[in-house]
């Protein structure tokens, strides 16, 4: 029996964008017809196997020919309209043609990061009601099979599990290597057709309410966020788009399966991210736009420092999940020599704001953009009252690309009757509307009845020319109530102590009382699959660490 799914956006809010003209009422399978018919040879997908080390290719037409083969197969499985099927694959070419299959027939995905294990996945395909679930034979050591088969007895409504390089009759290879009749798969693909406010898409996200939220997407919502992102940046048939953050992330998902079928152009994968390996795939194969999160912009910056020449066909690459250093910026300005954009936006509702290729120094270092046509984003107080240009508060979004409810959670939609959606950030927005992200609400450090901004420390700290990573979390305080933790990760060959930080934040004109009274070096900072740091478990660490003013302190602490 199909999933209920009930949307919880308010009719007359879905009204309002229709009739703004905001939402396109069509689906990207259109764009996939379009070009298997006018441009069949055209390179779709190159993937690059980190398990077989081979390149992998699939022309539209080819693309096209699987994307139907796998439909009508899951069809004859007995996978019907509304019916969840979950995912769990790294950046292949698989994970991109399952997500087309799902829609020829009405299914809905429900993508699943690969890091996931039973814990996880046993609620996550508990709460859809998975009826399938899609795995990897293996991947970087692990038995994804193996954890299936102990999943099932705890999910009744899971009725196959299908593997990626398997064997046999469970092997993904059937569905697309069994031919389908042409008039049969075009009778049910019509029949089955999803409607552009049907749920296409259910994807988890972590929040601060003790379980992950499955997020509902429409075509309408998806394409709402996609087309004015690729609007803003020139974006068309002749780019090449290397997506190396997980496909599972709706970073991914959008950017990486979505937008370059819908422009015509060319989707390299990357599924294990290696920054030496991704500039060897922009000097290949001609990228000229990615995207990920701040680590993998740290990264690559990095390694296209003594590579400059491997970069010169990249032209843009754009940073979202986490509000970039402004020293981040400049340094992989200059490293890449392509336009650093800055973005904020949430699985909810895709980009939001973007900077601008050709905005000056002060938006496109100092801010994380202005909102995308179909987008607005006001910033308010505690009692939900607007505040005017340069004042922090509460991040609101309102518009087009805005998700349509949590899946069985409807007292979670955190959107007001006239649309506006509570982000959970902290923010300021100037008086041109660019936005500057100045932290999690549940990231606040307060000191002794003080607010610490975070972000703006944190792109302090980024400036030393030793420190690669930075993140200042709260560690608590029995007289203050919180003090503030710096963790940090350093460039090769150089060291960092709490005395000579201190001197650099005094150097930088912070005032005293936002410096971090604890300095902890670590090899790597805790990340999602997605890059971005994990301040949950930094958090727990520092609260396992002595007062800054006990004497095991003293060395890195004040």
């Amino acid at each position: 029996m199909p999933l209920a799914i009930v949307p919880a956006l308010p009719p007359a809010l879905a009204g309002a964008m229709r009739a703004a003209g905001l939402w396109p009422d069509r689906l990207v399978l259109e764009r996939l017809d379009r070009w298997v018919a006018e441009t069949p040879d055209r390179l779709a997908i190159i993937g690059t196997s980190s398990l077989t080390g081979e390149r992998t290719t699939l022309s539209y037409a080819e693309l096209g020919r699987r994307v139907d083969r796998i439909a009508c197969n899951l069809a004859q499985r007995g996978i019907g309209r509304n019916e969840v099927v979950s995912y769990q694959s790294p950046n292949w070419w698989e994970f991109v043609a399952l997500h087309f299959a799902l829609l020829r027939i009405g299914a809905i995905s429900n993508p699943v990061m690969p890091i996931f294990r039973e814990r996880e996945l046993r609620f996550m395909l508990g709460l859809a009601e998975s009826k399938l679930f899609i795995v990897p034979r293996g991947f970087r050591g692990f038995d994804y099979p193996a954890m299936a088969a102990a999943l099932r007895p705890d999910l009744p409504a899971l009725e196959q599990v299908l593997v990626v390089d398997g064997r046999g009759a469970d092997g993904f290879e059937t569905l697309w290597q069994t031919p389908a009749d042409p008039a049969m798969a075009r009778d049910l693909f019509a029949a089955r057709r999803p409607g552009p406010d049907d749920v296409v898409q259910v994807l988890y996200t972590s929040g601060t309410t003790g379980e992950p939220k499955g997020v509902l997407h429409t075509p309408n919502t998806l394409l709402a966020a996609l087309l004015p992102y690729a609007e803003r940046f020139g974006l068309g048939q002749r780019d090449v788009v290397l997506m190396a953050s997980p496909l599972a992330h709706q970073t991914g998902f959008m950017y990486g399966i979505m937008m370059p079928v819908w422009l015509g152009a060319t989707l390299v994968l990357q599924d294990v991210w290696e920054p030496q390996r991704a500039l060897d795939l922009i000097a290949t194969e001609g990228v000229t736009f990615t995207m990920g999160a701040t680590p993998f912009l740290a990264d690559l910056a990095t390694a296209a420092e003594t590579r400059r020449g491997d970069v010169a066909s990249l032209r843009i690459f754009l940073s979202a999940g986490a509000p970039i250093p402004r020293a981040l910026v400049r340094r992989a300005t200059d490293a890449l020599g392509a336009s650093i954009i800055s973005a904020w936006g949430m699985t909810e509702n895709g980009a939001v704001t973007t900077t601008k290729p050709g905005d000056p120094p002060e938006k496109s270092f100092e801010t994380d953009g202005c909102a995308l046509h179909g987008m607005q984003v006001r910033v308010v107080d505690a009692e939900g009252t607007g505040l005017p240009p340069g004042a922090e508060g509460r991040l609101q979004a309102h518009g087009a690309s805005n998700f349509v409810g949590y899946l069985k959670r409807p007292e979670w939609f955190a959107m007001d009757a006239e649309g506006w959606f509570e982000t959970g950030d902290l923010a300021r927005i100037d008086a041109d509307g660019y936005v500057r992200i100045t932290g999690r609400l549940k990231d606040v450090i307060i000191r002794g009845g003080e607010n610490i901004p975070v972000v703006e420390v944190e792109g302090l700290i980024y400036r030393h020319p030793a420190v690669r990573e930075a993140a200042v979390v709260a560690m608590p305080d029995a007289r203050l109530g919180e003090r503030a933790c710096a963790f940090l990760t350093l460039r090769e060959g150089t060291a960092l102590g709490f005395a000579e930080l201190a001197r650099f934040l005094e150097a930088q004109g912070l005032a005293r009382s936002y410096w971090p009274e604890r300095l902890e070096v670590l090899a790597d900072l805790p990340k999602t699959p997605s890059g971005k740091i994990q301040k949950n478990e930094l958090r727990a660490l520092a609260r396992t660490l002595p007062p800054p003013g006990a004497d095991a302190a003293r060395p890195t602490g004040l």
